[in-house]
């Protein structure tokens, strides 16, 4: 297959879809910027066959470029509970955890590095089709979660949950309590469908403003509390150093 062509191809579809009209770059990297910009803004529709076909072969290479992440990869492996630096759309188990906004449709920001915009655009439109299928025009109520596929992603499925939003930081009790229901609304569905693992993001800290250590340590002991019966593996998932530092000191 040819990869530059087949972006070119993906990339009209995409702008016909949304009766927009740009120069096609030429460069490899160019052209995947501009069908992850378009992916973003994408109204979610009935999909063409023909359009899956040529999506998924370059998200599939995508995600062969970034490197698959086994459970077995994650060192050092002495507990259930592991912690974990890196891309989580990389990470292949039964789940991992999407920090959505209330809409739970994905980040509609072209190219925003949020891990909503990161786990849509990795996933590809279907995933904002199921979404938007499940979700009927409602709003997903802070605390509450719901489960999709998990399509061009190594993991099978991700769960979509919405945190609280701290516009000055600082979290009420009442707050605090709605991230910790989080994380017990998605191990509930973890162990509803029988799932073995799961990685969590760090719900609610990005441009929901809720304190890092606070979230950590609820995270931390909401999870070790809640009675597991099918889910083996636990995942803390964090991206920057911050992150991995307060994880590492609390576990």
């Amino acid at each position: 297959m040819d990869r530059l062509e087949n972006l070119k191809n993906i990339i009209m579809y995409l702008m016909a879809d949304e009766h927009v009209s740009h120069q096609i770059p030429s460069s490899l990297e160019e052209r995947q910027r501009m069908m992850r910009a378009l992916m973003n803004v994408w109204e979610p529709r009935p999909i063409a066959e023909d359009f899956l076909t040529m999506q998924d072969a370059e998200l599939q290479m995508q995600c062969e470029d970034k490197g698959v992440v086994e459970i077995s990869d994650i060192t050092p492996q002495t507990s259930d509970i592991l912690l974990w630096q890196g891309d989580i759309t990389r990470l292949k188990l039964d789940a991992i955890v999407n920090a959505a906004n209330a809409q739970a449709l994905g980040c509609w920001a072209p190219l925003h590095n949020c891990i909503d915009n990161c786990i849509h655009s990795a996933a590809g439109i279907q995933l904002r089709k199921e979404c938007a299928d499940k979700m009927q025009g409602r709003l997903l109520a802070t605390g509450d979660a719901f489960i999709t596929q998990g399509y061009n992603l190594p993991a099978r499925h991700v769960i979509h949950t919405v945190g609280p939003i701290i516009p000055d930081g600082v979290p009420t009790k009442e707050q605090e309590e709605q991230l910790a229901q989080c994380y017990r609304s998605c191990l509930d569905l973890a162990e509803e469908d029988g799932l073995e693992s799961i990685a969590f993001c760090c719900i609610s800290t990005g441009v929901f403003h809720f304190p890092n250590e606070l979230a950590a340590r609820i995270a931390i002991e909401t999870v070790k509390s809640y009675p597991r019966h099918e889910l083996k593996t636990i995942v803390f998932n964090v991206f920057l150093d911050k992150g991995h530092d307060i994880y590492r000191q609390l576990l």
